[in-house]
């Protein structure tokens, strides 16, 4: 396929003799911490040399961009977002926030917080801090603090509620309660 002429007039389809052929190594040098290839050679006597250390991490852009991962890991790192045309089944466990847009069937516990778009349908049951409900809610729902039904939301099942806010417009029946003993307090809210 490639062939090349030696020095003497021979074709020759091996790969170079010497790395200086084509200014390229024969065999890859051992990689610095952080697996970045340097981008200049090394000076005799490897890594060490007179240029400013390096942060943990690379060069100063690169730990740049590792915070602002790290941050954005942190504050979305436990938010589920079920999106339109989306069909999910099964058990949520320790998520901050559901959002669903799509269709949900399923079991939720250790979240915080579950909001439901107009076009969005939960079935199942959910044990949660706080609810928005814009779409629609069927089965067991406790909110240990506020309920908030939107004027196109709808719920139907077993309803516990620590308080309810219900827009013109908002549905709920069903077997519904308040739940005094769950509901935040002058105290808890201080």
């Amino acid at each position: 396929m490639f062939t090349r002429k030696r020095r003497d007039g021979e074709e020759d389809t091996g790969l170079p003799d010497r790395a200086e052929e084509h200014s390229l190594p024969l065999r890859p040098g051992p990689r610095p911490p952080g697996g970045m290839q340097p981008s200049r050679p090394l000076p005799p006597g490897g890594a060490q040399s007179q240029t400013a250390p390096r942060p943990p991490g690379g060069s100063p852009v690169e730990a740049t961009l590792m915070a602002a991962a790290a941050k954005l890991r942190d504050s979305e790192a436990r938010r589920l977002i079920v999106g339109r045309d989306i069909s999910l089944s099964g058990d949520i466990t320790s998520c901050d926030e559901l959002v669903v847009e799509g269709s949900v069937e399923a079991n939720i516990a250790n979240c915080r917080q579950i909001e439901i778009a107009e076009s969005g349908l939960f079935k199942g049951s959910a044990t949660i801090e706080e609810a928005d409900v814009r779409g629609r809610f069927e089965g067991t729902l406790t909110v240990r603090g506020r309920l908030f039904i939107r004027n196109a939301g709808k719920v139907t099942g077993t309803v516990r509620y620590g308080q309810i806010e219900i827009e013109r417009g908002g549905q709920i029946s069903g077997d519904v309660e308040a739940n005094p003993s769950t509901a935040p307090t002058a105290e808890t809210r201080a």
